[in-house]
This record gives structure tokens, C-alpha cells and sequence, in this order.
């Protein structure tokens, strides 16, 4: 791989996340990346290259085994959302190169190459690349719930993603439903639902400002379906200390401002930024299990957020996993709601079946198992929560 030589005065990747499949590459294309957001990774990071993680892909064919790169290529051709693919390399095998043209927006140029090159190639292939348009504001003002466990293992990332499906499913409108996954360490919402988690909150820890319903749409955003965006990081066991809390709550405000309702997967430990997350929810849900330990915390963490919010806010205790003998009289509901000093505002069906089966074949309950005790239970839930709010008959489920 040669150096460049003559940079242009205006570099088309300023601004641009670029992904790097060659360790040579940062060197070789030089001062052409500055002002670019770059990661650099290794031949197996190339089939998750899609639009919005990512602008552009240049990848150094001669770094790597023809045919690995050549299924790689074709892994990534088979995702409709391909980012860009500009490949550089001096001895090009014709199997990479028809794989290549498998992609809708690829390119090839041959080493050495000079810097005007490499750069009239590029903004090619960017032109041609149209990301998705960011959602428009809700007409009524956007409605936002959170949800987080008493204890781990409750269940609250699977009733997020129950809750986002079901208000998808009743929305008419497009992208209007976003699923965020704030459990940044090793959230699992975007495994429950088979998708690729792309958003990189780190990355705008000192510069939140730059964060706005394009950017949002560009590079945070997972599409699950024409009604409903997940918004969820790779897992990063530092992102807890590297994510700024102004980043999250710039994020939370953004996403607020262009989708009609906004889901929260909340971790149960408090950061830097969860009361402030929690006091602009309109409800908060703390999902238990039906075991002592379990209720014991529900019942804490309800009044610890009632608390700091200074009465604002009065969390909702959904019981999770109920056992259908639970539903009538029974003693066990009784001493669970003894327990809770209260009465539980919901409950949640037990379902191992059906929970196994969605979170092994990706995708939310209502998809595998539409029939199944949890959907109907979530569905009953929206109802209740809908009608406290005084919403309008359109958020009422479809026939």
C-alpha cells in the first residue's frame, strides 16, 4: 500500500464515520481522514458495516486472505442496508471483485493511488449513498415510559421490548415508536430483537452538542420495523465511565423530539444521569418477579424514585412471570402484595416457552408467539397505561 501524495483542500470524509478493514490504511490514506471519525478493524468486523454505523468502508484487499475477504464481501452483500465499499489493493482476485459487485454502492482502485483518487472515489460512492430520513416531530408531544428490574433477571428488557412492539403495532405512522437500550455496558434489548446495535454514545462525550434528529437517524439507529427504532450501544464494559452524562441526556432529548413514544430500558443501579431520565418519563415501571427478595426491592426502589423525584413521579410495580393460579385470590398474590406494602399495578403471564422461543430466534414474543399469555397481558397493559393518559382512540389496538 503507498503513501498518498497531494491532499485536496477540502477532505470529502471530513465529518464522515469511516470503518478501516486493514491495519496500513489510517497510514496510507493519510491526511484525507482528518476531521473523519475512523475505527479500524479486522476482516470479520466487515459484514456488520451497514448505513447509519457507518458512511464509507475502505478495505485493503492485499491485507488479507482472497477467500475470506471474498465471504466477507458476500456476508455484506447480502444486508439491503451495505454501507459503501471502496477497495484498494494491487493484486485484486476476481472472486473478491464479483462478490464486490454484489454490493449496490462499491468501488475499486488499483495501489498505488494518489490521495485525488482515493478521494474523487470516495465522495462517489457517499453521493450515491442516502440514509435514511430522520422521523418529524409528533404532532401531540412524545410520551415516554421507562421501565427498569427490581433485581436481575426480572425480565425488564423483555416487557420493553413487548411494549415498544405492542405501541408499534398499533401506530399507523411510521418510525413512530423508539426502543432505547440504556444499559450500556451489556444491554441485551438489541439480542431480543435480532438486531444490530450501533450506537456509539462515547463517541460524543465531549461534543453532545452534536448530537440532532440527523445525526440520531444516521448513527445511532437500528430500523426493527417500519413503526419501531432501537436505539442500543455494543456491548463496552467502560461505557458506564466513559459516557458522558450530557451525552445521554442530549440523546434522550433528541429522541424525545422525533418519535410519539419513547421506550426506556433502564439499569437498576443508579448513574450519573437516571433521575433526570426518570423525571422526564411519563410513567416509570419496576418489573419483580414473585419472589420475597424480589418483591422486598421492588417496594424499595419504588420509593426510592418517588423520593428523589419529590412525589413527581409514583412508579408502577408490575409482578412478571405469573403463574395462572396467581390471578384469582390466591394466598401467593396476597402475600406478594403484603409484601409490597401495596397493591401490584399489573401483572405479566409466565411463559417460558414462549419468551425461550422469541429470544432464541430474535425477535419480540408478538412475532413468534402472537398468542401467547404475555402479549395479551402487555397488550392489557398498554390499555391501562393509554387510558390513564387520556389518549385518543387511535392508540387502541388494531382489529
Amino acid at each position: 500500500m503507498s503513501d498518498t501524495m497531494a491532499i485536496p483542500n477540502s477532505s470529502p470524509l471530513a465529518g464522515r464515520r469511516i470503518l478501516l478493514i486493514g491495519p496500513g490504511l489510517a497510514l496510507a490514506a493519510g491526511d484525507l481522514l482528518k476531521g473523519a471519525a475512523t475505527e479500524t478493524g479486522a476482516i470479520e468486523r466487515l459484514p456488520q458495516a451497514v448505513i447509519g454505523a457507518y458512511d464509507l468502508v475502505l478495505v485493503d484487499a492485499d491485507a488479507w486472505d482472497p477467500a475470506a475477504l471474498s465471504a466477507a464481501v458476500q456476508a455484506l452483500a447480502a444486508n439491503e442496508r451495505a454501507a459503501p465499499v471502496l477497495l484498494i489493493g494491487a493484486h485484486l482476485p476476481t472472486t473478491v471483485v464479483r462478490n464486490l459487485m454484489r454490493l449496490e454502492r462499491s468501488d475499486v482502485i488499483e495501489a498505488p493511488f494518489s490521495a485525488e483518487h482515493l478521494a474523487a472515489a470516495a465522495a462517489a460512492l457517499m453521493a450515491h449513498a442516502q440514509p435514511a430520513p430522520a422521523p418529524s416531530a409528533p404532532e401531540g408531544g412524545s410520551r415516554c415510559w421507562a421501565v427498569t428490574g427490581a433485581v436481575g433477571g426480572a425480565g425488564a428488557t423483555t416487557i420493553a421490548v413487548e411494549l415498544a412492539t405492542a405501541l408499534a403495532a398499533r401506530s399507523g405512522k411510521d418510525k413512530s415508536v423508539c426502543l432505547i437500550d440504556l444499559n450500556l455496558v451489556d444491554g441485551a434489548a438489541a439480542a431480543y430483537l435480532g438486531a444490530q446495535p450501533i450506537m456509539r454514545l462515547g463517541e460524543f462525550t465531549g461534543a453532545h452538542e452534536r448530537i440532532d434528529a440527523a445525526l440520531l437517524q444516521a448513527s445511532f439507529v437500528t430500523p426493527v420495523s417500519k413503526q419501531l427504532d432501537l436505539l442500543a450501544s455494543p456491548r463496552d464494559p467502560e461505557a458506564f465511565d466513559t459516557v458522558s452524562r450530557e451525552a445521554v441526556l442530549r440523546m434522550l432529548e433528541v429522541a424525545c423530539e422525533c418519535y410519539e413514544w419513547v421506550i426506556l430500558d433502564l439499569p437498576r443501579h443508579r448513574r450519573a444521569w437516571t433521575l433526570e431520565a426518570l423525571g422526564g418519563c411519563d410513567e416509570v415501571l419496576v418489573i419483580s418477579e414473585l419472589t420475597v427478595p424480589a418483591l422486598l426491592a421492588a417496594r424499595s426502589l419504588a420509593e426510592e424514585i418517588e423520593t428523589a423525584l419529590g412525589g413527581m413521579s409514583k412508579p408502577r410495580i408490575v409482578l412478571n412471570r405469573l403463574a395462572s393460579r396467581m390471578f384469582g385470590p390466591a394466598p401467593s398474590m396476597s402475600e406478594a402484595e403484603r409484601a409490597l406494602q401495596r397493591k401490584a399495578d399489573a401483572g405479566v403471564s409466565s411463559d417460558w416457552e414462549a419468551a425461550a422461543a422469541a429470544a432464541n430466534l430474535g425477535g419480540p414474543i408478538a412475532q413468534h408467539r402472537p398468542k401467547s399469555k404475555i402479549v395479551k397481558d402487555i397488550g392489557q397493559l398498554v390499555d391501562r397505561l393509554t387510558a390513564a393518559a387520556g389518549l385518543p382512540a387511535a392508540t387502541k389496538r388494531a382489529a
